[in-house]
């Protein structure tokens, strides 16, 4: 097969992934708790490369989608177009989810979307494991990403953190964490009340609400943290 190109089809990115998978990758894809079950042994060094050559295309993300194949999902979340994806496909594979790892990858491209914020309320309130942690994962990525848009629309979503912070399901709490420490970390102007609810959390009674506090108050009452965001001079 020739070098990737923007018009390889879904199946000759398959087949080229196929080729280049080895079965030391997977193991040490089970190793960071990644669900291998589809995996062809395709790192993310080989993977993030291969999708800037091959550029985005849409129809092409679905069929890549739909092969069901781990690598070829990340492709998919890789190489889809959040302009053109609709809030229907964004629901079919978030109901198809099964690894935080594809979770966190696709999440990125969710944010991108029109819908981003009905995306998230609806999967906060969703009782599927992978499903919940989209709308955190989300949150997460759109405190990174989404430069434009006002630090009010973060505040608004504390309380749906602080509502989540009870859950104790692994990949869930994680999420949660997760957003909340991006938060506090995205301006000076949402630190101040990222940081009491952190510190709020960490009160708590609750052992999964108490963990999500202490580790987002260590991360947000660090050194570094508050240099960068004093740098930003937000």
């Amino acid at each position: 097969m020739s070098l990737p190109a923007p018009g390889w089809t879904a199946q000759d990115i398959v087949a080229h992934l196929r080729s280049i998978g080895t079965e030391e990758n997977r193991a040490g894809m089970a190793r960071f708790g990644i669900n291998i079950a589809t995996a062809l042994g395709v790192g993310n060094t080989d993977l993030r490369p291969l999708a800037r050559k091959l550029k985005r295309n849409h129809e092409r993300s679905l069929a890549l989608w739909a092969s069901g194949i781990r690598e070829a999902r990340l492709m998919a979340a890789f190489t889809g177009e959040p302009k053109k994806i609709t809030i229907g496909e964004c629901r079919r594979w978030a109901g198809d989810f099964n690894s935080w790892e594809v979770v966190d990858t696709v999440s990125d491209l969710f944010v991108d979307t029109p819908f981003w914020r009905t995306l998230i309320e609806e999967f906060a309130v969703d009782e599927r494991e992978f499903v919940r942690r989209t709308a955190f994962a989300m949150l997460a990525w759109a405190a990174v990403h989404l430069k434009k848009e006002p630090d009010a629309t973060f505040l608004s979503y504390l309380p749906l953190i602080e509502a989540h912070a009870g859950d104790e399901r692994n990949f869930v709490r994680k999420g949660v964490n997760w957003a909340l420490r991006q938060i506090g970390k995205r301006s000076m102007s949402l630190y101040a009340p990222a940081l009491a609810l952190a510190q709020k959390l960490a009160d708590s009674p609750d052992k999964t609400t108490r963990w999500i506090g202490k580790d987002a108050v260590k991360e947000l009452s660090n050194a570094k943290t508050l240099e960068r965001l004093a740098a930003r001079k937000i």
